[in-house]
Formats: structure tokens, C-alpha cells, sequence
């Protein structure tokens, strides 16, 4: 899963970064892995691992990892090539999620780039830069597309539905808000719309204003703008998160617990992160290694199969399944096991959340 960051500059975007690069660098399991300068990757806290090893005794725990693409700054006229934003405008186009860093907290000693805070017109202003972005696009494309129509009427559904998206666009609305047929689907993946993707909103608040988040006038406007856009707002402090992402263990709890929190912002990030994509997470678990592998709700078992190799989906047999909490409960595979509580499940199997499975398989 890939999460692409947006925002302003001097809106926190850059903290908000540093915050999710320590936390993979601290990472144990999973090492922080620079792929390039603005790509950070992080495990994904899932709880269930833990007691999973108590059970198995594995020689190394996995965690599913998430990836944050961090964009440059983004400022008015970036989709024409001002400031670094256009730079970076095509890495997002691979991400599958936005998250836009919106700043909420005053600060005389950092200058907001148009001069005084304004969540709503900050939104807007990415997502107007986001949206002429996406244009261009289109239009790239439609043109293509018109050539083509011209020796094969085939493409005709193709130019129908970007002009469709272009009406859209030059309303001002993300492409997102426009329903689609399962075929429309297949012929817009390959166009990488910005406006397209699922989109979360980071209401960046100063530490003084953490206990008060829900009466906070800044984030209010924010969560209203996200909930009247089918979208979500999680207020959080990227400075906090910052001093957070250094901490482990006892010390990381004990941070939380005298600021009042239970959970990091971070984590809940990823957490809204899974529900908006639809993702889920399957369970392995042996001596070796117990590990958490991310898929999308519905997806059938040889499908989860393939996630581990390709080789276990193209000879799938049956996959033996347990749930998790039936699992903790018995307190182990061989207790689950005799009271008929590890099913055989076959191709058509729908994987739930937390299904410790094994793969049956032969090539």
C-alpha cells in the first residue's frame, strides 16, 4: 500500500515525514528502507503478531508494511511547473491514497505561505493544483484516444468516458466523485488520475491544542470539509509524532499515556488508511516466521495465495484456515485443531481479517 503526502509548504508536511521515516528506521522487524530521498516505508502495527509469537516461537516476526511518497510543497501554479511541486507531481500517480497535511495551529515563527491560516483555502488550493493536473492529463490522453477512434471504433467508449471526466474536472470536482462502471475501471487504471485516488486529511495542530481537538475551531472546518466530501479528518501533532517516532516500548506508552493518548497518530493513519482502500490484513504463522500479508476485502484464497508466491496460487489446493481469536482462544493450533476449529476451505473461499491460514499447494 502506497500512501502519497501533499500539503503547503510550512504546514508540517515535512515533519509529519521525518515522524514516519524514524518510525520505520526504529523498526526492528522491518527496517526503514530509503527506496529514494521521498520514499519512507513503516510496518504496520498490528497487535495480533505479537501473541501469534508467543504461541509459535517463530525465528522472525513480518509485519505488512505501508509506503509514504512524500511530495514537495506544493504551491498555486505547481501542475504549470512553479515551485518544486510539478517535480513531483508523477510520483503520486502510483500511490494509492492521498494524504494532505493541512495546517491548523498558529505559529508566528513559521510564515504561512499566503500569509495567515485558512484550512479550507489551503485544501482547495492543492486540490485545485491537483485537479488542472489532471486535466492536462485528459487531455494527453483523449487526444490519443481520438487517433485512435479514427481506425477503431473501440476507442469509443474510451473518449466518451474521458470526456465525461473532463466536464468533471473543469467543474472543479475530483475525478473521485464520478461512479464507474467495472469496465470504466479497467480503462482508468492506466490513466493514473490524481483526483481518483481516496483521499484523508491531516488536521496538523500545535501540542497546546491536542486536548482540545474536538471543539477546535481549524479542525471542525476540516472534519466538515472531509465528511461533506466522503472523506475522514485525523487531527494529530506532526511535531509530537516526530518525538514519538524515537520511542519504543515502555517509554513510547508512557509518552502517550501523560499526553492522554492511545495510540499514536500515525498508527491511526495507517489504520483509516486500511478502511479506506478496502484492505485487510491475513495471518502465516509457523516456527519459521509468523507474518502479516495485506489484501483487499474479497479477495478469494488462491488470490491471497499468490500474495507469498505465485507458484502457491498456480497449484492451490485447499487452504487450512483458523480464525485468530479461535486460535488465542484455545491457545494453540493443536487444541483448534481437535475441536474442528481449522476448516478446509477451497477456491471459492472469501479471506476474512485475521485468518490464520496454510496454504495447501503443488506444482
Amino acid at each position: 500500500m502506497k500512501i502519497g503526502i501533499v500539503g503547503l509548504p510550512n504546514v508540517g508536511k515535512s515533519t509529519m515525514f521525518n515522524s514516519i521515516t524514524n518510525a520505520g528506521a526504529e523498526s526492528a522487524n522491518y527496517p526503514f528502507c530509503t527506496i529514494e530521498p521521498n520514499v519512507g516505508i513503516v510496518p504496520v502495527p498490528d497487535e495480533r503478531l505479537k501473541v501469534l509469537a508467543e504461541m509459535y516461537e517463530p525465528e522472525k516476526i513480518t509485519h505488512a508494511v505501508i509506503e509514504f511518497v512524500d511530495i514537495a510543497g506544493l504551491v498555486k501554479g505547481a501542475s504549470k511547473g512553479e515551485g518544486l511541486g510539478n517535480k513531483f507531481l508523477s510520483h503520486i500517480r502510483e500511490v494509492d491514497s492521498v494524504l494532505q497535511v493541512v495546517r491548523c495551529f498558529e505559529d508566528p515563527n513559521i510564515v504561512h505561505v499566503d500569509g495567515n491560516i485558512n484550512p479550507i483555502r489551503d485544501i482547495e488550493t492543492i486540490n485545485f493544483e491537483l485537479i488542472l493536473s489532471d486535466l492536462d492529463t485528459i487531455e494527453k490522453r483523449m487526444d490519443k484516444a481520438k487517433k485512435n477512434l479514427k481506425a477503431d471504433k473501440k476507442y469509443q467508449a474510451e473518449v466518451t468516458l474521458l470526456e465525461a471526466i473532463k466536464k468533471t474536472l473543469e467543474e472543479g470536482k475530483p475525478a473521485r466523485t464520478i461512479e464507474h462502471t467495472a469496465e470504466e475501471q479497467e480503462l482508468l487504471k492506466e490513466v493514473f488520475l490524481l483526483t481518483s485516488k481516496p483521499i484523508m486529511y491531516i488536521a496538523n495542530v500545535s501540542e497546546d491544542q491536542l486536548s482540545s481537538v474536538a471543539t477546535d475551531e481549524n479542525v471542525n472546518t476540516v472534519r466538515e470539509y472531509a465528511e461533506a466530501h466522503n472523506s475522514s479528518c485525523i487531527p494529530l501533532c506532526a511535531k509530537i509524532e516526530e518525538e514519538l517516532s524515537a520511542l519504543e516500548g515502555e517509554e513510547k506508552k508512557e509518552f502517550l499515556e501523560a499526553l492522554g493518548l492511545n495510540e499514536s497518530g500515525l498508527d491511526k493513519v495507517i489504520k483509516e488508511s486500511y478502511s479506506l482502500l478496502g484492505l485487510m490484513s491475513f495471518l502465516t504463522a509457523g516456527k519459521p516466521e509468523v507474518r502479516a500479508w495485506t489484501i483487499s476485502k474479497g479477495t478469494k484464497a488462491p488470490d491471497a495465495a499468490g500474495k507469498i508466491h505465485t507458484d502457491i496460487q498456480r497449484g492451490f489446493i485447499k487452504a487450512e484456515v483458523t480464525a485468530y481469536e479461535d486460535l488465542v482462544r484455545e491457545g494453540g493450533p493443536n487444541v483448534a485443531k481437535e475441536k474442528g476449529l481449522v476448516r478446509s476451505e477451497g477456491k471459492d473461499y472469501i479471506m476474512e481479517d485475521g485468518d490464520v491460514v496454510l496454504f495447501k499447494f503443488n506444482v
